[in-house]
């Protein structure tokens, strides 16, 4: 890579229909690999929860790498959705599907007209015993939280509440978040109204996140656990953010699908 290079980005509000909501993600469209520093810099720069970026392989292939402002993921789900926007909607290329090869393996994406449907890894929630929630290690217990249960759900942890009001109205305390030795804290319960089956909120201040408007990736977990929970394979849900967003789900026996809509709400160069 040389200077006086220029190479497009967008930025896009994923997961939602409706200006200034969802969750925002820069794309970067580069046109071969570059060094991890600079990618972490230009992360740094836009300091966004998540910035992409993305480059050619061949056909509908490209590379895909994703980067809060302090370090690098191996998952980010509105990240993904908003990459595929851009090829689909920015760079009107016309294939029917993306595949992305990724620190998680190769994802499927697919777009039509008006939404993206994300097809993700299924990560199994595990039942933490109650004996953990008392351990002073954990930080758990420290929280202000009425918790029902916690689960492990792959590099995160899901507390589990009785109403969806408790989820609304707590007031993260990040320096106790911080303490939890996980990648983001996801706190859920079921939705009160019969247009979404749960809701939640996800912090990762260890990551350089404090709250994530909306965490595609999050729902690879979610999904599963309130899918058996109510006993569905279908279900909505609303990430409880300042921002908010929605996001249709889908449970198969091999993956979660994520479905949603998305907006442009920046353009430009990366002037190097």
């Amino acid at each position: 890579m040389t200077y006086n290079q220029h190479f497009p980005f967008f930025v896009v509000d994923a997961f939602t229909s409706n200006p200034f909501s969802g969750n925002p993600a820069a794309v970067c469209i580069l046109e071969e690999a570059t060094s991890d520093e600079w990618l972490q810099g230009v992360a740094a720069e836009f300091n966004l929860s998540e910035t992409a970026f993305l480059w050619h392989q061949q056909n509908n292939q490209w590379k895909l790498r994703w980067f809060t402002p302090t370090c690098e993921v191996k998952l980010c789900g509105h990240a993904t959705l908003a990459s595929a926007h851009v090829l689909a909607r920015e760079l009107c290329l016309k294939d029917e599907e993306f595949l992305f090869s990724t620190l998680s393996g190769t994802l499927v994406v697919k777009g039509n007209e008006n939404t993206i449907t994300l097809n993700f890894p299924k990560i199994e929630p595990k039942l933490f015993s109650n004996i953990y929630l008392h351990e002073q290690t954990a930080a758990i217990d420290t929280l202000d939280l009425n918790i029902v249960a916690v689960y492990q759900a792959g590099e995160d942890i899901i507390l589990e509440l009785a109403h969806e009001d408790e989820v609304l109205d707590y007031e993260p305390q990040f320096d106790k978040l911080a303490k939890i030795d996980t990648r983001g804290v996801i706190i859920t319960a079921p939705g009160k109204n019969p247009d979404r089956d749960f809701v939640s909120r996800f912090f990762a201040p260890r990551f350089g996140i404090n709250e994530d408007p909306v965490t595609g990736s999050a729902h690879c977990s979610l999904a599963v656990l309130w899918s058996k929970k109510l006993g569905k394979s279908s279900l909505r849900a609303e990430q409880l953010s300042k921002r908010r967003g929605i996001i249709e789900l889908g449970v198969y026996p091999e993956h979660v699908s994520l479905i949603g809509e998305s907006r442009t709400f920046s353009r430009g160069n990366l002037a190097l």
